[in-house]
């Protein structure tokens, strides 16, 4: 078994609930109502995004030489 690991960003949405989105995995975005079902289905979108790499014999992404920086930025 191959252990992957994987930042996610969650947006809080004005309408409710949780927008996901994996940024070393293009175009894998999902939604939970809560934050907990957020992250669940967020591990599900993910796994499901490797299952269909694998398939395709295609590199499998990672965030292993991810570098992470926070800027804050003053603007007048």
């Amino acid at each position: 078994m191959e252990v992957f690991n994987y930042r996610i960003l969650l947006k809080e949405e004005p309408e409710g609930g949780f927008t996901v989105t994996v940024p070393s995995l293009e175009g894998c975005i999902t939604y939970g109502s809560t934050l907990g079902e957020a992250k669940s289905n967020a591990k599900e979108a993910i796994e499901l995004y490797i299952e269909s790499l694998k398939a395709d014999n295609l590199p499998i992404p990672t965030d292993d030489n991810l570098l992470e920086y926070n800027l804050q930025i003053n603007y007048a």
